[in-house]
């Protein structure tokens, strides 16, 4: 098996003294669209804000255990250099209000104080956008405020400005649930088409969704890992009862 870019070993975090995630240990696999599945509650979202550490930014947590980014311990790294290698995209579109399209892109160099000329900015803004799928919607009107294009076109800025520091992976924190369907599809395409550059771990409650985009799914229940494997074999035939019951609708 090929050494994972991520590896959560013996995970348990807690808020407040309630343990959310409890000893879970799993690989993420490089260039690989991962799912994170299970009812609301169940650890999904607490488990990906450890994976860049911004669970930290919220106060009573502890963590035991470790995450190895490319073998090495991101807690022994700085927070900052780890959100950059990992990046993340919430569930609500959240462009910069007061930005203009280009410097959302651009957000991330701004906030971690990194100086670009001209030629570089226009570059990394064209080569995110077109990543992104929004190039030639937007390209015309780059110094237009974010906040007027479509849910859906904002989601895929989100996804721009998260891809210009060129990551080696994107958490996605149910990135569709506040679309339509067809701004769904779109980030769906979108996601099977980027996961050649970088690794895609995506947390969501849209079984159907997982089923389609994802190579491996992993399902979670009460704070725990209850089972991980390839997305196939997971929905056709899973090893375990939870597993089973709650692709069958019987638990959730």
């Amino acid at each position: 098996m090929e050494n994972p870019v991520l590896s959560v070993e013996n995970l348990t975090v807690s808020y407040d003294g309630v343990i959310a995630v409890k000893d879970v240990n799993i690989n993420f696999l490089s260039n690989k669209i991962s799912s994170l599945m299970g009812p609301s509650g169940c650890g999904k979202t607490t488990l990906l804000r450890c994976l860049n550490r911004i669970h930290e930014l919220y106060h009573s947590v502890r963590i035991e255990g470790k995450i190895l980014f490319k073998g090495q311990d991101i807690f022994q790294l700085d927070p900052i250099l780890v959100r950059r290698k990992i990046g993340m995209v919430f569930q609500r579109p959240n462009p910069f209000p007061t930005m203009s399209i280009y410097q959302n892109v651009l957000a991330g160099y701004r906030l971690n104080g990194i100086r670009l000329s001209k030629k570089q900015a226009d570059q990394i803004v064209e080569e995110s956008l077109r990543m992104a799928g929004l190039w030639d919607e937007v390209k015309d009107n780059l110094l237009r405020r974010g906040s007027f294009l479509s849910g859906g076109q904002q989601q895929r800025l989100c996804i721009a400005r998260a891809l210009a520091l060129k990551p080696d992976v994107l958490l996605m924190d149910e990135p569709t649930s506040a679309l339509d369907p067809i701004a769904m599809a779109r980030i769906e395409e979108l996601l099977v088409n980027l996961k050649t550059s970088v690794t895609i771990i995506i947390v969501t409650h849209n079984l159907a969704q997982a089923g389609r985009i994802s190579d491996y799914t992993s399902f979670m229940y009460l704070g725990r890992l209850i089972e991980t494997g390839l997305t196939a074999t997971i929905f056709t035939s899973p090893q375990k009862e939870e597993t089973e019951k709650y692709l069958t609708g019987r638990l959730g």
